[in-house]
């Protein structure tokens, strides 16, 4: 039995000691007789704290038993029994009126050793069913046999604390009476609060090393206040998906061998105002009727400052409660799945801000973040860096990752900033990084970080997407982990995003000068599996419109960008295009403003939307646009080299030998009796052409078909002449 001496009575009242079960809470005692010959009498005492009472009693089913008052606030009644019972206690504070509470202190832990050892090891895949705030229900003695107790179990991972509190509007942010207990080597704090239900707000207060009390919102909450506020808050989803189907369809191939064309979401700017119940409705029909194959959410974990675009998260188990609840964010998630849609989220493990009630200095020191602010820190961010050397920050991220493909049914994630992670000298003068044991600049910790997400993800969701976000020319980041490889599914193609810009934003007559721009690509079109990404980058700070990147009057940047965009969707890789971009956005993107939607009531902008829908839709149907996107098999030059015209045509390939001719005129100039080779004679029909007049165009073409009988060209059997419309993509696939 503990002793209770003053100084362990003082520190449990104050809510700072490791070990509140051991003192409060219902305990067997044995109290000797005295008396040779008679046993020892049994019995059991409770001992509770209850700051302020005027009177404490427990009670056991109709039986009251007194408590005395021992000091501090810690009060302590015997009970002359032999057996620990179900009992409440009840309180009656300064204004008189007896509260009866059940007590925490009377609960077992609600972790088991299993759990903890997979903690120990950094190996809980499902680390956010015990970690966090949980609901529980225990059957009820005291209240009868068909009753239960529900309440909340929290639990926190803080190795270096004195002492954890839950404090929350439960317990007026007064966490005296609600000190967790450590469970020993794992780090864990934990305590079951009963009577703490759905929708309470509550923070852990954390007594470090150095003595100091500090206030913490839950790093494995599964919702939060609305920002500004910074409070956790308990949840329990009641949501049912309807979407097996989809998730078993999706599972059964990898997402890298199917059509995928993205439109990428700010959530809060695309319509503003809307919540997740308004997006499921308006956003799902919407992309539905463009014909995209997935939305890609730009980070919807909580996050204090909106102008980060959600980039510097702080919750990372918690949708931002900006726009409903997590279940109502589920229901955006079924509802597209419904519509045929899959949900790619952008998830951010490179860095996390420096909020004191945060995950900075968690338990009073480094704790997320490395310690040492060469690896810690980014210096032009102003971020954090997690210690991906550490097993239990590897065991948060990657549980994190599982938890959205699990709890939200998501079928993709775009890792942010994954250059970042991989290069320990990343934005960093040379005194202020650490080489590698071997002397190098690769972060090895983290590329074992990513190929243990990349392997965990890809062993129990082998149809979910991997996507990174990665501007360098590290090898292997699409390569299988056992090669050696990061083993992401896909990576964005920033050098084609470049290039692409780049080689658009010159005058249409000065072209001809910078062709090597626009086929380059293709050198390493194959060497990983690539998105095309037109994202938010490019359109923010300053760099403009993707419409205004193209030069010329207006129609003329409308013109190119619809040329623009059939060449995107039918060069090797998968797509992806920001929002605004599908109907000619003017302005620069502002979170803020949002987009300019009465530009689609313009027809020349409406043409833009049209196009993409049909963009989608041929692609859709076409296995050559996206079945070999990842092999040079699928892909051949018929003519790249003319950079006089400022021409590109090529032949994309399925695996059945169907085949898709696209041309591209860059130029200014709509080229009449131009001949292209054809990968084999006959009809082709003209199923794409950007300057047809429902597209907003001239309407100038070839009549609907391009016949290819003349003689073989650049080592194919045959040619077409056809007529290629200035600023124009044509797509021409065989006559059935």
């Amino acid at each position: 039995m503990t002793t209770l001496t003053p100084d362990l009575v003082h520190t449990v009242a104050a809510g700072a000691h490791y070990d509140p079960h051991g003192v409060l809470g219902a305990h067997l005692v044995r109290t000797a007789s005295g008396i040779p010959g008679v046993p020892d009498r049994e019995g059991v005492v409770v001992r509770v704290v209850r700051h302020m009472a005027l009177s404490v009693t427990i009670l056991v089913g109709e039986d009251r038993y007194p408590a005395d008052h021992l000091d501090a606030g810690v009060w302590v009644a015997p009970l002359p029994l032999t057996q620990i019972p179900d009992y409440r206690v009840e309180t009656v504070w300064e204004e008189g009126k007896p509260v009866v509470q059940d007590d925490p202190y009377r609960y077992l832990p609600t972790i088991g050793e299993l759990d903890l050892h997979l903690i120990r090891e950094g190996r809980h895949e499902r680390l956010w069913t015990v970690l966090g705030a949980n609901i529980q229900e225990y059957p009820s003695v005291h209240e009868g046999p068909d009753a239960t107790i529900r309440g909340t179990a929290f639990a926190v991972w803080a190795p270096n604390a004195q002492a954890v509190q839950v404090v929350g509007d439960f317990n007026g942010w007064d966490g005296r009476g609600h000190a967790m207990r450590s469970l020993g080597g794992s780090g864990v704090w934990e305590l079951f609060v009963p009577g703490v239900d759905v929708g309470q707000i509550y923070k852990y207060r954390v007594l470090t090393r150095d003595g100091r009390w500090i206030d913490k919102a839950d790093p494995l909450a599964k919702a939060t206040e609305v920002p500004p506020a910074t409070g956790s808050v308990v949840t329990e989803s009641t949501f049912a998906f309807t979407d097996a189907a989809w998730i078993a369809e999706r599972d059964s191939r990898p997402a890298v061998h199917g059509p995928m064309s993205t439109y990428e979401v700010h959530l809060g700017s695309w319509r503003l105002g809307l919540g997740y119940r308004e997006l499921a409705e308006e956003l799902v029909a919407y992309v539905q009727d463009l014909g995209f194959t997935h939305v890609e959410f730009m980070p919807v974990a909580e996050h204090p400052f909106g102008g980060s675009w959600g980039y510097q998260v702080t919750s990372y188990y918690a949708p931002t409660s900006r726009f409903g609840s997590p279940d109502e964010f589920r229901y955006l998630v079924d509802a597209l799945h419904a519509a045929g849609i899959g949900v790619i989220l952008d998830w951010v493990p490179a860095h996390f801000p420096k909020d004191a009630w945060a995950l900075a200095q968690f338990d009073g020191q480094a704790l997320y973040e490395h310690p040492d602010p060469r690896l810690g820190e980014h210096p032009d961010w102003g971020t954090l860096i997690f210690d991906y050397g550490r097993k239990e920050v590897r065991n948060f991220l990657v549980a994190n990752a599982l938890y959205w493909l699990e709890e939200f049914h998501v079928d993709g994630l775009r890792v942010d900033a994954v250059a970042s992670m991989l290069y320990l000298d990343y934005s960093r003068e040379p005194d202020q990084w650490v080489p590698n044991e071997h002397g190098g600049r690769e972060n090895l910790r983290a590329i074992e970080f990513l190929q243990e997400v990349n392997g965990t993800v890809g062993k129990l969701h082998p149809g979910v997407a991997i996507i990174a976000e990665e501007s360098t020319a590290f090898p292997g980041v699409t390569a299988p982990t056992s090669t050696g490889g990061l083993g992401f599914d896909l990576k964005w193609n920033m050098g084609w995003m470049h290039d692409s810009l780049q080689y658009v934003s010159h005058d249409p007559m000065y072209r001809n000068w910078h062709h090597n721009e626009i086929t380059f690509s293709i050198v390493y079109a194959f060497s990983e599996q690539f998105v095309l990404p037109i994202s938010h980058d490019e359109v923010v700070h300053g760099k403009g419109s993707l419409l205004r990147k193209f030069p010329g009057d207006r129609g003329q940047q409308l013109a190119g960008l619809r040329g623009f965009l059939g060449y995107q969707w039918a060069h090797p890789g998968k797509q992806l295009v920001f929002m605004g971009s599908e109907f000619g956005q003017e302005a620069e993107w502002s979170e803020q403003h949002g987009l300019d939607w009465w530009l689609a009531d313009d027809p020349r902008h409406a043409g833009v939307q049209k196009l993409v829908t049909d963009l989608n839709t041929v692609y859709r149907e076409e296995a050559a646009l996206w079945e070999q996107d990842t092999t040079s098999y699928g892909f051949q030059w018929l003519d790249g080299a003319d950079a006089q015209n400022s021409v590109l045509s090529f032949v994309r390939w399925a695996k059945s030998g169907r085949a898709v001719v696209c041309v591209v005129n860059f130029s200014g100039r709509t080229l009449e009796g131009y001949s292209v080779p054809f990968p084999f004679a006959g009809t082709w029909t003209e199923r794409i052409n950007t300057d047809a007049e429902v597209y907003g165009g001239s309407g100038t073409g070839n009549l609907g078909a391009a016949h290819a009988d003349g003689p073989g060209r650049n080592g194919f059997p045959s040619s077409a002449v056809i007529t290629v419309p200035a600023y124009a993509a044509l797509w021409f696939t065989p006559a059935d």
